[in-house]
Protein backbone atom coordinates (compact mmCIF):
# COMPACT_ATOMS: atom_id res chain seq x y z
CA UNK A 1 0.00 0.00 0.00
CA UNK A 2 1.19 3.57 -0.80
CA UNK A 3 2.68 5.68 1.99
CA UNK A 4 -0.26 8.29 0.99
CA UNK A 5 -2.88 5.85 1.31
CA UNK A 6 -2.43 4.35 4.69
CA UNK A 7 -4.71 5.30 7.31
CA UNK A 8 -2.92 7.29 10.20
CA UNK A 9 -3.52 5.87 13.45
CA UNK A 10 -6.28 8.79 14.10
CA UNK A 11 -8.08 7.93 11.32
CA UNK A 12 -8.38 4.28 12.49
CA UNK A 13 -9.85 5.71 15.85
CA UNK A 14 -12.58 7.58 14.37
CA UNK A 15 -13.21 5.30 12.19
CA UNK A 16 -13.84 2.49 15.13
CA UNK A 17 -16.12 5.87 16.83
CA UNK A 18 -18.14 6.36 13.92
CA UNK A 19 -18.53 2.58 13.51
CA UNK A 20 -19.76 2.51 17.39
CA UNK A 21 -21.98 5.52 16.72
CA UNK A 22 -23.93 3.45 14.17
CA UNK A 23 -24.30 0.80 16.95
CA UNK A 24 -25.75 3.17 19.54
CA UNK A 25 -28.03 4.58 16.93
CA UNK A 26 -29.51 1.76 15.82
CA UNK A 27 -29.99 0.07 19.60
CA UNK A 28 -31.04 3.86 20.11
CA UNK A 29 -33.65 3.48 17.33
CA UNK A 30 -34.70 0.38 18.69
CA UNK A 31 -35.22 1.55 22.16
CA UNK A 32 -37.25 4.85 20.74
CA UNK A 33 -40.11 2.48 18.78
CA UNK A 34 -40.35 1.00 22.11
CA UNK A 35 -40.59 3.65 24.06
CA UNK A 36 -43.24 4.98 21.79
CA UNK A 37 -45.48 2.09 22.08
CA UNK A 38 -44.87 1.52 25.31
CA UNK A 39 -46.21 5.49 26.12
CA UNK A 40 -48.94 4.92 23.81
CA UNK A 41 -50.39 1.44 25.34
CA UNK A 42 -50.42 3.28 28.24
CA UNK A 43 -52.34 6.20 27.20
CA UNK A 44 -54.87 4.40 24.78
CA UNK A 45 -55.51 1.63 27.96
CA UNK A 46 -55.91 3.95 30.50
CA UNK A 47 -56.54 7.45 29.92
CA UNK A 48 -58.80 6.50 26.76
CA UNK A 49 -60.23 3.31 27.03
CA UNK A 50 -61.14 3.53 31.61
CA UNK A 51 -61.38 7.11 31.89
CA UNK A 52 -62.29 8.27 28.59
CA UNK A 53 -59.82 11.11 28.13
CA UNK A 54 -60.05 12.45 24.34
CA UNK A 55 -56.82 11.91 23.07
CA UNK A 56 -55.71 14.60 20.52
CA UNK A 57 -52.64 13.46 18.32
CA UNK A 58 -50.48 15.08 15.60
CA UNK A 59 -51.39 13.68 12.11
CA UNK A 60 -47.90 12.34 11.92
CA UNK A 61 -48.04 10.14 15.23
CA UNK A 62 -49.12 6.25 14.45
CA UNK A 63 -52.44 4.73 15.87
CA UNK A 64 -51.05 1.29 17.57
CA UNK A 65 -53.64 0.39 19.59
CA UNK A 66 -57.48 0.30 19.49
CA UNK A 67 -59.64 2.78 20.81
CA UNK A 68 -62.97 2.39 23.19
CA UNK A 69 -65.84 4.66 22.55
CA UNK A 70 -66.37 5.96 26.32
CA UNK A 71 -67.59 8.51 28.50
CA UNK A 72 -65.33 10.98 30.03
CA UNK A 73 -65.18 10.08 33.56
CA UNK A 74 -63.10 13.03 35.48
CA UNK A 75 -63.20 10.53 38.57
CA UNK A 76 -61.58 8.12 36.85
CA UNK A 77 -58.89 10.76 35.41
CA UNK A 78 -57.88 11.67 38.57
CA UNK A 79 -57.63 8.04 39.65
CA UNK A 80 -55.30 6.95 37.22
CA UNK A 81 -52.61 10.63 37.17
CA UNK A 82 -52.50 9.86 40.94
CA UNK A 83 -51.87 5.91 40.52
CA UNK A 84 -49.61 6.80 37.81
CA UNK A 85 -47.32 8.69 39.38
CA UNK A 86 -47.43 6.70 42.69
CA UNK A 87 -46.01 3.68 39.85
CA UNK A 88 -43.30 5.57 38.43
CA UNK A 89 -42.40 7.15 41.96
CA UNK A 90 -41.85 3.49 43.68
CA UNK A 91 -40.22 2.06 40.21
CA UNK A 92 -37.39 5.23 39.95
CA UNK A 93 -36.79 5.12 43.66
CA UNK A 94 -36.69 1.81 44.49
CA UNK A 95 -34.62 1.20 41.60
CA UNK A 96 -32.74 3.90 39.94
CA UNK A 97 -33.19 7.32 41.82
CA UNK A 98 -31.38 8.73 38.91
CA UNK A 99 -34.32 7.98 36.95
CA UNK A 100 -36.01 11.18 38.28
CA UNK A 101 -37.23 14.18 36.22
CA UNK A 102 -36.86 15.01 33.09
CA UNK A 103 -33.93 13.10 32.46
CA UNK A 104 -31.76 15.44 29.93
CA UNK A 105 -30.37 16.89 32.50
CA UNK A 106 -28.89 13.98 33.95
CA UNK A 107 -27.41 12.96 30.78
CA UNK A 108 -25.94 16.18 30.50
CA UNK A 109 -24.16 16.10 34.35
CA UNK A 110 -22.80 12.88 32.85
CA UNK A 111 -21.28 14.45 30.44
CA UNK A 112 -19.56 16.93 32.34
CA UNK A 113 -18.94 15.68 35.83
CA UNK A 114 -19.12 11.54 35.81
CA UNK A 115 -16.50 11.05 33.30
CA UNK A 116 -19.75 9.61 30.74
CA UNK A 117 -20.80 7.00 33.53
CA UNK A 118 -24.74 6.14 33.57
CA UNK A 119 -25.97 3.37 35.60
CA UNK A 120 -27.29 0.00 32.89
CA UNK A 121 -30.31 -0.08 35.05
CA UNK A 122 -30.76 3.63 34.30
CA UNK A 123 -32.09 3.71 30.73
CA UNK A 124 -34.25 0.35 32.06
CA UNK A 125 -36.18 2.19 34.79
CA UNK A 126 -36.38 5.22 33.00
CA UNK A 127 -38.07 3.94 29.76
CA UNK A 128 -40.64 2.07 31.71
CA UNK A 129 -41.42 4.97 34.54
CA UNK A 130 -41.96 7.35 31.09
CA UNK A 131 -44.02 5.60 29.52
CA UNK A 132 -46.27 5.03 32.97
CA UNK A 133 -45.89 8.60 33.93
CA UNK A 134 -47.23 9.86 30.36
CA UNK A 135 -48.94 7.22 29.81
CA UNK A 136 -51.22 8.35 32.59
CA UNK A 137 -52.16 11.37 31.49
CA UNK A 138 -48.48 13.57 33.20
CA UNK A 139 -47.76 16.17 31.32
CA UNK A 140 -44.11 15.92 30.11
CA UNK A 141 -41.91 15.00 26.79
CA UNK A 142 -40.50 11.88 25.23
CA UNK A 143 -36.85 14.01 24.74
CA UNK A 144 -36.06 13.61 28.53
CA UNK A 145 -36.31 9.53 28.75
CA UNK A 146 -35.27 8.98 25.35
CA UNK A 147 -32.19 11.09 25.44
CA UNK A 148 -31.27 9.57 28.70
CA UNK A 149 -32.00 6.14 27.58
CA UNK A 150 -29.61 6.49 24.65
CA UNK A 151 -27.06 8.20 26.58
CA UNK A 152 -27.24 5.35 28.84
CA UNK A 153 -26.69 2.31 26.36
CA UNK A 154 -24.03 5.02 24.59
CA UNK A 155 -22.25 4.85 28.37
CA UNK A 156 -23.06 1.11 28.91
CA UNK A 157 -21.57 0.26 25.58
CA UNK A 158 -18.32 2.23 25.96
CA UNK A 159 -17.65 0.94 29.79
CA UNK A 160 -18.25 -2.49 27.80
CA UNK A 161 -15.24 -1.81 25.14
CA UNK A 162 -13.00 -0.26 27.95
CA UNK A 163 -13.30 3.04 26.08
CA UNK A 164 -11.34 5.82 27.62
CA UNK A 165 -13.30 8.47 29.23
CA UNK A 166 -13.64 10.72 26.08
CA UNK A 167 -14.18 8.27 23.81
CA UNK A 168 -17.22 7.39 26.11
CA UNK A 169 -18.92 10.76 26.13
CA UNK A 170 -18.57 10.96 22.67
CA UNK A 171 -21.08 7.95 23.01
CA UNK A 172 -23.27 9.08 25.45
CA UNK A 173 -23.39 12.60 23.47
CA UNK A 174 -24.56 10.45 20.76
CA UNK A 175 -27.25 8.24 22.26
CA UNK A 176 -28.85 11.40 23.28
CA UNK A 177 -28.54 12.92 19.69
CA UNK A 178 -30.03 10.00 18.20
CA UNK A 179 -32.62 9.29 20.99
CA UNK A 180 -33.87 12.59 20.07
CA UNK A 181 -33.44 12.57 16.30
CA UNK A 182 -35.90 9.21 15.98
CA UNK A 183 -38.43 10.29 18.36
CA UNK A 184 -39.53 13.70 16.86
CA UNK A 185 -38.65 12.75 13.29
CA UNK A 186 -36.01 15.10 13.12
CA UNK A 187 -32.44 13.45 12.43
CA UNK A 188 -30.40 17.04 12.06
CA UNK A 189 -31.99 18.65 14.91
CA UNK A 190 -31.10 15.69 17.26
CA UNK A 191 -27.62 15.76 16.21
CA UNK A 192 -27.28 19.31 17.00
CA UNK A 193 -29.68 19.11 19.81
CA UNK A 194 -26.95 16.63 22.07
CA UNK A 195 -24.41 19.32 20.89
CA UNK A 196 -25.71 22.62 22.22
CA UNK A 197 -28.15 21.33 25.09
CA UNK A 198 -24.57 20.85 26.91
CA UNK A 199 -24.03 24.48 27.59
CA UNK A 200 -25.82 27.70 28.36
CA UNK A 201 -23.64 29.84 26.00
CA UNK A 202 -24.86 29.44 22.24
CA UNK A 203 -22.01 26.68 21.84
CA UNK A 204 -21.91 23.32 19.77
CA UNK A 205 -19.52 20.55 21.60
CA UNK A 206 -17.20 20.30 18.15
CA UNK A 207 -15.66 17.33 19.88
CA UNK A 208 -19.21 15.19 20.03
CA UNK A 209 -20.95 16.23 16.60
CA UNK A 210 -19.97 14.35 13.76
CA UNK A 211 -20.88 11.11 15.57
CA UNK A 212 -24.11 12.55 16.88
CA UNK A 213 -24.55 12.77 13.46
CA UNK A 214 -24.26 9.47 12.26
CA UNK A 215 -26.01 8.09 15.31
CA UNK A 216 -28.77 10.01 14.91
CA UNK A 217 -29.21 9.39 11.52
CA UNK A 218 -29.21 5.88 12.26
CA UNK A 219 -31.71 5.93 14.85
CA UNK A 220 -33.79 8.09 12.71
CA UNK A 221 -34.04 5.73 10.03
CA UNK A 222 -34.61 2.47 12.42
CA UNK A 223 -37.71 4.43 14.19
CA UNK A 224 -38.89 5.52 10.46
CA UNK A 225 -38.83 1.93 8.87
CA UNK A 226 -41.38 1.19 11.97
CA UNK A 227 -43.51 4.58 11.50
CA UNK A 228 -43.17 6.40 8.44
CA UNK A 229 -40.67 8.98 7.22
CA UNK A 230 -43.16 12.05 7.67
CA UNK A 231 -43.06 14.88 10.09
CA UNK A 232 -44.34 15.02 13.34
CA UNK A 233 -47.04 17.65 12.73
CA UNK A 234 -48.82 18.12 9.18
CA UNK A 235 -49.04 21.93 8.43
CA UNK A 236 -49.96 24.01 5.58
CA UNK A 237 -47.94 25.99 3.36
CA UNK A 238 -46.84 29.30 5.40
CA UNK A 239 -44.24 31.69 3.54
CA UNK A 240 -42.85 34.96 4.78
CA UNK A 241 -43.05 38.06 2.46
CA UNK A 242 -44.03 40.84 4.75
CA UNK A 243 -41.20 42.67 6.66
CA UNK A 244 -43.52 44.94 8.71
CA UNK A 245 -44.23 40.78 10.54
CA UNK A 246 -40.83 41.35 11.95
CA UNK A 247 -42.56 43.76 14.61
CA UNK A 248 -45.03 41.18 15.49
CA UNK A 249 -42.46 38.51 15.56
CA UNK A 250 -40.25 40.72 17.91
CA UNK A 251 -43.47 40.85 20.09
CA UNK A 252 -44.36 37.11 20.45
CA UNK A 253 -40.42 37.04 21.29
CA UNK A 254 -39.88 39.13 23.74
CA UNK A 255 -43.40 37.11 25.27
CA UNK A 256 -41.72 33.52 24.82
CA UNK A 257 -38.71 34.98 26.74
CA UNK A 258 -40.50 36.26 29.25
CA UNK A 259 -42.80 33.35 29.78
CA UNK A 260 -39.93 31.07 29.83
CA UNK A 261 -38.58 32.56 33.03
CA UNK A 262 -41.61 32.30 34.54
CA UNK A 263 -41.88 28.48 33.29
CA UNK A 264 -37.81 28.22 34.79
CA UNK A 265 -39.00 29.53 38.23
CA UNK A 266 -42.22 27.75 38.36
CA UNK A 267 -40.82 24.54 37.24
CA UNK A 268 -37.88 24.91 40.34
CA UNK A 269 -40.05 26.38 42.64
CA UNK A 270 -42.74 23.58 42.82
CA UNK A 271 -39.17 21.14 43.28
CA UNK A 272 -37.90 23.55 45.81
CA UNK A 273 -40.65 25.34 48.02
CA UNK A 274 -43.24 22.60 47.66
CA UNK A 275 -41.63 18.83 47.22
CA UNK A 276 -38.70 19.46 48.77
CA UNK A 277 -40.37 20.43 51.73
CA UNK A 278 -42.73 17.73 52.06
CA UNK A 279 -41.38 15.29 54.90
CA UNK A 280 -42.88 12.18 53.32
CA UNK A 281 -40.67 9.20 51.25
CA UNK A 282 -39.88 10.75 48.17
CA UNK A 283 -41.59 7.84 46.39
CA UNK A 284 -45.39 8.87 47.32
CA UNK A 285 -44.62 12.56 45.86
CA UNK A 286 -45.05 12.05 42.07
CA UNK A 287 -48.74 10.30 43.55
CA UNK A 288 -49.24 14.20 45.09
CA UNK A 289 -48.18 16.04 41.99
CA UNK A 290 -50.29 13.26 39.64
CA UNK A 291 -53.58 14.47 41.82
CA UNK A 292 -52.89 17.99 40.79
CA UNK A 293 -52.18 16.92 37.23
CA UNK A 294 -55.92 15.08 37.07
CA UNK A 295 -57.55 18.14 38.69
CA UNK A 296 -56.27 20.50 35.83
CA UNK A 297 -57.23 17.51 33.14
CA UNK A 298 -60.58 17.38 34.09
CA UNK A 299 -60.82 21.47 33.46
CA UNK A 300 -58.94 21.79 30.77
CA UNK A 301 -57.67 18.32 28.86
CA UNK A 302 -55.44 19.46 26.45
CA UNK A 303 -52.78 21.25 29.49
CA UNK A 304 -52.42 17.29 30.53
CA UNK A 305 -50.63 14.58 28.77
CA UNK A 306 -48.37 14.90 25.99
CA UNK A 307 -50.47 17.78 24.40
CA UNK A 308 -49.31 17.71 21.10
CA UNK A 309 -53.25 17.55 19.77
CA UNK A 310 -53.84 21.56 20.56
CA UNK A 311 -50.88 22.18 18.53
CA UNK A 312 -51.95 20.48 15.58
CA UNK A 313 -55.63 21.67 15.79
CA UNK A 314 -53.50 25.35 16.40
CA UNK A 315 -51.87 24.80 12.71
CA UNK A 316 -54.70 23.74 11.06
CA UNK A 317 -56.67 27.36 12.88
CA UNK A 318 -59.54 25.30 14.85
CA UNK A 319 -58.28 27.01 18.55
CA UNK A 320 -59.73 30.06 19.70
CA UNK A 321 -57.61 32.42 21.99
CA UNK A 322 -58.88 31.73 24.80
CA UNK A 323 -58.41 27.78 24.71
CA UNK A 324 -54.39 28.74 23.77
CA UNK A 325 -53.98 31.29 26.38
CA UNK A 326 -55.30 28.59 29.28
CA UNK A 327 -53.29 26.00 27.38
CA UNK A 328 -50.38 28.14 27.89
CA UNK A 329 -50.39 29.00 31.73
CA UNK A 330 -52.05 25.62 32.72
CA UNK A 331 -49.63 23.42 30.90
CA UNK A 332 -46.59 25.20 32.85
CA UNK A 333 -48.10 24.09 36.56
CA UNK A 334 -49.09 20.79 34.95
CA UNK A 335 -45.64 19.74 33.33
CA UNK A 336 -44.26 21.28 37.27
CA UNK A 337 -46.62 19.35 39.20
CA UNK A 338 -45.28 15.93 37.02
CA UNK A 339 -41.96 16.40 37.02
CA UNK A 340 -40.53 18.35 39.79
CA UNK A 341 -42.48 15.98 42.18
CA UNK A 342 -40.22 13.48 40.93
CA UNK A 343 -41.71 12.11 37.80
CA UNK A 344 -40.15 10.66 35.23
CA UNK A 345 -40.57 13.00 31.83
CA UNK A 346 -39.00 15.58 29.79
CA UNK A 347 -39.60 19.30 28.80
CA UNK A 348 -39.05 19.52 25.70
CA UNK A 349 -42.39 18.37 24.38
CA UNK A 350 -44.37 20.65 27.20
CA UNK A 351 -42.21 23.54 25.81
CA UNK A 352 -43.20 23.02 22.71
CA UNK A 353 -47.43 23.07 23.43
CA UNK A 354 -46.56 26.19 25.99
CA UNK A 355 -44.56 28.18 23.04
CA UNK A 356 -47.28 27.02 20.28
CA UNK A 357 -50.01 28.12 22.41
CA UNK A 358 -48.46 31.38 23.21
CA UNK A 359 -47.40 31.66 19.70
CA UNK A 360 -50.97 31.12 18.33
CA UNK A 361 -52.24 33.36 20.63
CA UNK A 362 -49.93 36.05 20.19
CA UNK A 363 -51.00 36.16 16.31
CA UNK A 364 -54.37 35.72 16.74
CA UNK A 365 -54.55 38.56 18.65
CA UNK A 366 -52.17 41.00 16.65
CA UNK A 367 -54.28 40.25 13.24
CA UNK A 368 -57.07 41.09 15.44
CA UNK A 369 -55.65 44.01 15.80
CA UNK A 370 -54.96 44.58 11.96
CA UNK A 371 -54.30 42.25 9.72
CA UNK A 372 -50.91 43.58 8.41
CA UNK A 373 -49.25 42.72 11.53
CA UNK A 374 -50.24 39.41 11.29
CA UNK A 375 -51.38 37.79 7.67
CA UNK A 376 -51.31 33.95 9.06
CA UNK A 377 -51.31 33.40 12.37
CA UNK A 378 -50.84 29.91 12.27
CA UNK A 379 -47.49 30.64 11.29
CA UNK A 380 -46.75 31.84 14.70
CA UNK A 381 -47.21 28.51 16.35
CA UNK A 382 -44.05 27.19 14.50
CA UNK A 383 -41.80 30.64 15.55
CA UNK A 384 -43.46 30.24 19.01
CA UNK A 385 -42.29 26.55 19.66
CA UNK A 386 -39.36 27.90 18.73
CA UNK A 387 -39.14 31.17 20.28
CA UNK A 388 -40.10 29.51 23.90
CA UNK A 389 -37.67 26.47 23.89
CA UNK A 390 -35.09 28.66 22.43
CA UNK A 391 -35.37 31.16 25.64
CA UNK A 392 -36.05 28.04 28.04
CA UNK A 393 -33.17 26.10 27.45
CA UNK A 394 -30.40 27.99 25.57
CA UNK A 395 -30.77 26.37 22.18
CA UNK A 396 -31.08 28.37 19.59
CA UNK A 397 -29.60 26.43 16.54
CA UNK A 398 -30.73 22.85 17.05
CA UNK A 399 -34.10 24.37 18.06
CA UNK A 400 -34.37 26.43 15.11
CA UNK A 401 -34.55 22.76 13.17
CA UNK A 402 -36.27 20.77 15.51
CA UNK A 403 -39.21 22.51 15.12
CA UNK A 404 -38.72 22.79 10.90
CA UNK A 405 -38.01 19.15 10.73
CA UNK A 406 -40.91 18.51 13.21
CA UNK A 407 -43.58 20.73 11.09
CA UNK A 408 -41.99 20.01 7.35
CA UNK A 409 -42.23 23.85 6.67
CA UNK A 410 -38.74 25.30 5.60
CA UNK A 411 -40.05 28.63 5.17
CA UNK A 412 -40.70 30.68 8.83
CA UNK A 413 -36.68 30.26 9.00
CA UNK A 414 -35.85 33.72 8.56
CA UNK A 415 -38.47 34.88 11.16
CA UNK A 416 -37.76 31.87 13.17
CA UNK A 417 -33.65 33.26 13.37
CA UNK A 418 -35.59 36.40 14.35
CA UNK A 419 -37.34 35.27 17.26
CA UNK A 420 -34.88 33.15 18.72
CA UNK A 421 -32.15 35.67 18.84
CA UNK A 422 -34.66 37.94 20.76
CA UNK A 423 -36.30 35.58 23.03
CA UNK A 424 -32.60 34.20 24.10
CA UNK A 425 -31.41 37.31 24.90
CA UNK A 426 -34.18 38.28 27.08
CA UNK A 427 -34.16 35.43 29.20
CA UNK A 428 -30.41 33.82 28.97
CA UNK A 429 -29.74 34.12 32.59
CA UNK A 430 -32.44 31.16 32.86
CA UNK A 431 -32.73 27.66 31.58
CA UNK A 432 -34.62 24.69 32.15
CA UNK A 433 -31.60 22.46 31.70
CA UNK A 434 -29.76 23.42 35.65
CA UNK A 435 -27.21 20.68 34.96
CA UNK A 436 -25.88 23.22 32.15
CA UNK A 437 -22.19 24.03 31.75
CA UNK A 438 -21.77 28.18 30.74
CA UNK A 439 -19.37 27.33 28.37
CA UNK A 440 -16.98 24.48 27.18
CA UNK A 441 -13.69 26.35 29.37
CA UNK A 442 -15.81 25.69 32.40
CA UNK A 443 -16.67 22.73 31.93
CA UNK A 444 -14.71 19.57 34.23
CA UNK A 445 -14.59 17.45 31.15
CA UNK A 446 -12.35 20.22 29.46
CA UNK A 447 -10.55 21.50 32.64
CA UNK A 448 -7.25 19.84 31.78
CA UNK A 449 -7.25 21.08 28.50
CA UNK A 450 -8.34 24.68 28.70
CA UNK A 451 -5.95 25.40 32.09
CA UNK A 452 -2.81 23.94 29.68
CA UNK A 453 -4.63 27.34 26.98
CA UNK A 454 -4.30 29.60 30.31
CA UNK A 455 -1.27 28.34 31.64
CA UNK A 456 0.27 28.91 27.43
CA UNK A 457 -1.19 32.66 27.78
CA UNK A 458 0.79 34.02 31.06
CA UNK A 459 4.68 35.01 30.13
CA UNK A 460 7.24 34.85 32.14
CA UNK A 461 7.94 38.65 31.99
CA UNK A 462 4.39 38.99 33.29
CA UNK A 463 5.26 37.51 36.92
CA UNK A 464 8.84 38.23 36.82
CA UNK A 465 10.32 39.51 40.02
CA UNK A 466 13.38 42.24 40.33
CA UNK A 467 12.79 41.80 44.26
CA UNK A 468 15.22 38.76 45.18
CA UNK A 469 18.69 37.69 47.72
CA UNK A 470 22.14 36.88 46.02
CA UNK A 471 25.75 36.67 47.53
CA UNK A 472 28.85 36.10 45.34
CA UNK A 473 30.40 32.20 45.49
CA UNK A 474 33.07 33.30 48.09
CA UNK A 475 30.63 34.21 50.83
CA UNK A 476 30.79 32.62 54.16
CA UNK A 477 27.97 30.25 54.68
CA UNK A 478 27.08 31.59 58.41
CA UNK A 479 26.51 35.07 56.06
CA UNK A 480 24.55 33.37 53.85
CA UNK A 481 22.09 31.74 56.77
CA UNK A 482 21.69 35.58 58.42
CA UNK A 483 20.79 36.50 54.76
CA UNK A 484 17.98 34.29 53.87
CA UNK A 485 16.59 34.13 57.71
CA UNK A 486 15.79 37.85 57.14
CA UNK A 487 14.60 38.07 53.87
CA UNK A 488 10.73 36.82 53.03
CA UNK A 489 12.25 33.94 50.44
CA UNK A 490 13.31 30.63 51.09
CA UNK A 491 16.31 30.65 48.63
CA UNK A 492 18.86 33.07 47.31
CA UNK A 493 20.89 33.34 44.05
CA UNK A 494 24.30 32.86 43.97
CA UNK A 495 26.57 34.67 41.54
CA UNK A 496 30.58 35.06 40.82
CA UNK A 497 32.70 38.06 40.76
CA UNK A 498 31.85 39.14 37.24
CA UNK A 499 28.01 39.06 37.99
CA UNK A 500 27.57 35.94 36.13
CA UNK A 501 24.93 33.37 37.81
CA UNK A 502 26.65 29.75 39.29
CA UNK A 503 24.13 28.70 41.27
CA UNK A 504 21.17 28.98 43.95
CA UNK A 505 20.97 28.18 47.98
CA UNK A 506 17.86 26.96 49.44
CA UNK A 507 17.40 27.43 53.23
CA UNK A 508 16.21 23.98 53.04
CA UNK A 509 19.87 22.58 52.31
CA UNK A 510 21.16 25.24 55.05
CA UNK A 511 19.05 23.56 57.78
CA UNK A 512 19.93 20.43 56.95
CA UNK A 513 23.91 21.53 57.60
CA UNK A 514 22.80 23.14 60.93
CA UNK A 515 21.32 20.11 62.05
CA UNK A 516 24.50 18.03 61.39
CA UNK A 517 26.79 20.74 63.61
CA UNK A 518 26.15 23.87 63.45
CA UNK A 519 30.45 25.11 63.77
CA UNK A 520 31.09 23.86 60.07
CA UNK A 521 29.41 26.87 59.09
CA UNK A 522 32.67 28.43 59.57
CA UNK A 523 34.36 26.48 57.22
CA UNK A 524 31.96 26.86 54.09
CA UNK A 525 31.49 29.60 52.20
CA UNK A 526 28.38 29.66 49.54
CA UNK A 527 30.03 27.94 46.72
CA UNK A 528 30.33 24.53 48.77
CA UNK A 529 27.03 24.16 49.35
CA UNK A 530 24.99 25.77 46.42
CA UNK A 531 23.02 23.53 43.86
CA UNK A 532 24.82 24.63 40.29
CA UNK A 533 22.42 22.02 38.33
CA UNK A 534 20.08 25.11 37.30
CA UNK A 535 16.52 24.89 35.75
CA UNK A 536 16.45 28.66 34.46
CA UNK A 537 13.54 30.85 32.02
CA UNK A 538 13.63 33.22 29.91
CA UNK A 539 11.34 36.47 30.27
CA UNK A 540 9.75 35.27 26.54
CA UNK A 541 8.92 31.41 28.08
CA UNK A 542 5.03 30.83 28.73
CA UNK A 543 4.27 29.41 32.27
CA UNK A 544 3.25 26.12 30.68
CA UNK A 545 6.68 25.20 29.66
CA UNK A 546 8.04 26.18 32.57
CA UNK A 547 5.27 24.09 35.09
CA UNK A 548 6.84 21.35 32.47
CA UNK A 549 11.12 22.16 33.23
CA UNK A 550 10.13 22.22 37.16
CA UNK A 551 7.68 18.79 36.94
CA UNK A 552 7.67 17.90 40.46
CA UNK A 553 10.65 19.36 41.95
CA UNK A 554 10.79 21.29 45.01
CA UNK A 555 11.39 24.55 43.42
CA UNK A 556 10.39 28.35 45.02
CA UNK A 557 12.71 30.26 42.86
CA UNK A 558 13.17 30.01 39.45
CA UNK A 559 16.32 32.25 37.62
CA UNK A 560 14.88 34.58 34.93
CA UNK A 561 18.09 35.11 32.52
CA UNK A 562 18.38 36.74 28.82
CA UNK A 563 17.99 34.85 26.47
CA UNK A 564 21.00 34.83 24.62
CA UNK A 565 23.01 34.71 27.88
CA UNK A 566 21.80 32.06 30.30
CA UNK A 567 24.05 33.86 33.14
CA UNK A 568 22.87 36.72 32.95
CA UNK A 569 20.10 37.48 35.39
CA UNK A 570 16.84 39.85 34.91
CA UNK A 571 15.06 39.14 37.96
CA UNK A 572 13.26 35.38 39.12
CA UNK A 573 10.07 33.67 39.34
CA UNK A 574 8.35 32.78 42.82
CA UNK A 575 5.87 29.95 43.33
CA UNK A 576 3.87 31.89 45.18
CA UNK A 577 3.65 34.37 41.88
CA UNK A 578 2.84 31.36 39.45
CA UNK A 579 -0.10 30.19 42.22
CA UNK A 580 -1.09 34.23 41.99
CA UNK A 581 -1.04 34.31 38.21
CA UNK A 582 -3.09 31.40 38.07
CA UNK A 583 -5.78 31.95 40.36
CA UNK A 584 -6.47 35.03 38.92
CA UNK A 585 -6.23 33.53 35.48
CA UNK A 586 -9.32 30.97 36.64
CA UNK A 587 -10.96 33.84 38.05
CA UNK A 588 -10.90 35.73 34.93
CA UNK A 589 -12.40 33.01 33.08
CA UNK A 590 -15.08 32.68 35.70
CA UNK A 591 -16.37 35.67 34.86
Amino acid sequence: MPPFLKPTKQAIEEGELIFYAVIVGVITGFGAVAFLVATHFFSVNLLHNIAGFPLHEPRGEPKLFHHIEKAFSPLKLIVITTVGGLLSGILVYTFAPEAEGHGTDAAIEAYHRKNGIIKPIVPIIKMIASAITLGSGGSGGREGPIAQIGAGFGSFFATKLGLTEKKRRILLASGMGAGVGAIFHAPMAGAIFASEVLYREPEIEGEVFIYTIVASIVAYSVFSMFFGWHPLFYTKTFKFTNPIEFVSYAVLAITCGLFAIFYVKVFYGVRDKIFKRIPIIPHIKPAIGGLIVGLIGVFVPDAISTGYGVLQEALDGTVTVKLLIFVAVLKVFSTAFTISSGGSAGVFGPSMVIGGALGGAVGLILQHISSNLVSQPAAFVIVGMVGFFTAAANTPFSTIVMVTEMTGNYHLIVPSIWTAAISYIVAQKWTIYEKQEKNRKLSPAHRTEFSKDILEDIKIKDIISKDYVWVYQRTPVREVYEKLKNSNDDALLMFDVDGKLKGIITMRVLKTILGEEEEIMDFLLAKDIANEDLITTTEEENLNNLLHKIGFKDISMIPVVKENDPESVVGVVKRKDILKAYSEAIESMNV
